[in-house]
């Protein structure tokens, strides 16, 4: 019923305009579709993702969402940090930090936060 379709991730943030700021100038999204001053829906591959505006932004402690990139994970981390995105540094079993970069399990991931605390990383796998 629903493996076959895509997935769309939802990112909850309180100030719409600095999150724009953010995935557009800091992550070089595009927007697609817009809902008034309440959505803004970005696509990000083969999909798309929602950042909306909602008072219980920053309450997540999870990762909201993660890109795929291959082996390019220390280049784009690189690429990331030269635009003033900080990475967030995490004492993990298995994994050894290399700069900003996990590495471990045969993959490397680096996690950061967007203006409202939502935790989005890349991996490589």
């Amino acid at each position: 019923m629903l493996r076959d379709r895509d997935a769309i991730a939802n990112l909850a943030v309180k100030d719409l305009s600095k999150a724009k700021q953010f995935y557009e100038g800091t992550l070089d999204f595009e927007p697609v579709g817009r809902e008034g001053d309440e959505v803004i829906v970005y696509r990000s591959g083969n999909t798309t993702f929602n950042v909306y505006r909602s008072k219980e932004a920053g309450t997540n402690k999870a990762t909201a969402l993660t890109w795929r990139v291959g082996d390019k994970v220390k280049a784009v981390a690189q690429e990331l940090k030269a635009k003033g995105v900080t990475f967030e540094h995490y004492d993990m079993p298995g994994l050894t930090l290399e700069g900003d970069v996990h590495v471990g399990y045969g993959m490397q991931v680096a996690w950061f936060k967007d203006p409202d605390g939502n935790i989005l990383n890349i991996v490589s796998r």
